[in-house]
């Protein structure tokens, strides 16, 4: 096995990007974040590996300006798996790529069954990669031996890859395709915060009245508020389940919420006077919550017979024509076009429906040029041909 250092300080980052400058070509870029452990999106571990310089482990916490680092490869193409994923842990730290490709978009374009790292390595080169620590605490420190190795292997092929996918885009007449979506994931900004985060608490909807939905909010911002604080993942303090257990069982004293079994988590006792004064507090909160939450104004396509029956017709007649186009390019049809973006224009469609009305409220919806290109005029032809449909049913028996 390989043994590999991690970079730690500045004068360990100065010889890796003197080597990096020395390499040639795109520059394969990976993150180790501690989701489910910690609070933040961080990186802990960013891995940098270029032909003709070596893989480069650097720890960011450690090292701290990265942006000689940047400068060296800040004008190269970056080669990602999953970079959406990455892109907000690497901007944290002002890594900004100038243009990127994504190994599993890229997968994901060409119709592979397989889009995960290892197995887009396994069918491309033949190289099996063991996954072993993908979910570890990458905060932790030291790293160990067998840890490093494995964020090591996450770059050390990704080049190799990238070769294999840009010859496979070129031979399926996709390399426009997976440039357009490469760079809409590159520059998408950042998700806005959500108005009501607190109603993603799991097990909610066994919560009643509008009262305990205000207590449910309250233990949940507490428990927000005491994560960030300690840079936790706020289930390892107190699980979704137990502080839904604590709105249902209403106790009547602190004493009796410390007697809660199902009030779990290493932080439900040692923390018990901030739960507590969390429920006291959304007892009297005189803001209460509404039964339920702000939607977008959308039903569930479940819902669109009775709601909505013309939406309906719409939808239910272009989506079997989206997905024929998805089958016919081979590739999955929520990259082809998200199911979203077709309910939403089949909901509230264009006054006059035609392929430049439909291809205009795509791309107002974030669609990207391509994406139109292949569905607009289906779609238009779809929703043209919904109003000519008898609804069912409505044939008169003879």
């Amino acid at each position: 096995m390989a043994e590999y250092d991690v970079i730690a300080d500045q004068a360990g980052l100065e010889k890796v990007c003197a080597a990096l400058a020395a390499g040639n070509g795109p520059v394969a870029v990976d993150v180790e974040r501690a989701s489910g452990f910690r609070y933040s999106q961080r990186a802990y571990l960013i891995q940098v590996y270029r032909r003709g310089a070596e893989v480069f482990l650097i720890d960011p916490p450690a090292v701290g300006d990265l942006s000689p680092l940047q400068a060296v490869i800040g004008d190269a193409e970056w080669v990602l798996h999953a970079a959406s994923q990455d892109l907000p842990s690497l901007r944290e730290v002002e890594l900004v790529p100038p243009r990127i490709f994504d190994t599993e978009l890229a997968a994901r374009l060409l119709g592979h069954e397989r889009v995960g790292l290892g197995a887009v390595v396994e069918d491309t080169l033949g190289i099996t990669l063991a996954k072993a620590h993908s979910a570890a605490d990458w905060s932790t420190r030291p790293l160990p031996q067998s840890w490093l190795e494995y964020a090591a292997l996450d770059v050390l092929h990704l080049i190799d890859v990238y070769d294999a996918l840009v010859a496979e885009l070129a031979e399926q007449g996709k390399s426009d395709f997976a440039a357009e979506e490469f760079e809409a994931v590159r520059t998408r900004p950042a998700k806005p915060p959500r108005e009501e985060p607190w109603r993603r608490l799991s097990g909610l909807h066994t919560v009643k009245g509008r009262r305990a939905l205000a207590v449910a909010r309250s233990l949940w911002q507490a428990r927000e508020d005491y994560a960030r604080e300690q840079d936790t993942a706020p289930g390892r303090l107190v699980p979704d389940r137990a502080l839904a257990a604590a709105v249902r069982a209403e106790p009547a004293t602190k004493a009796d919420l410390a007697r809660l079994k199902e009030f779990t988590g290493r932080a439900s006792r040692s923390q018990l006077d901030r739960w507590w004064a969390a429920i006291e507090a959304g007892r009297v909160d005189p803001e209460l919550p509404a039964a339920r939450g702000s939607g977008d104004g959308m039903p569930p396509p479940r819902a669109w017979a009775d709601r909505n029956p013309e939406a309906d017709a719409r939808l239910k007649a272009a989506r079997p024509e989206v997905e024929a186009v998805a089958a016919a390019l081979g590739m999955p049809t929520e990259n082809l076009l998200t199911p979203d973006l077709l309910r939403r224009v089949a909901w509230t469609p264009p006054t006059q429906i035609d392929a430049g009305t439909i291809g205009e409220a795509l791309a107002g919806l974030g669609a990207r040029s391509w994406q139109i290109g292949q569905t607009a005029q289906v779609i238009a032809d779809a929703f043209v041909g919904s109003v000519h449909e008898p609804a069912p049913g409505s044939e008169r028996a003879s």
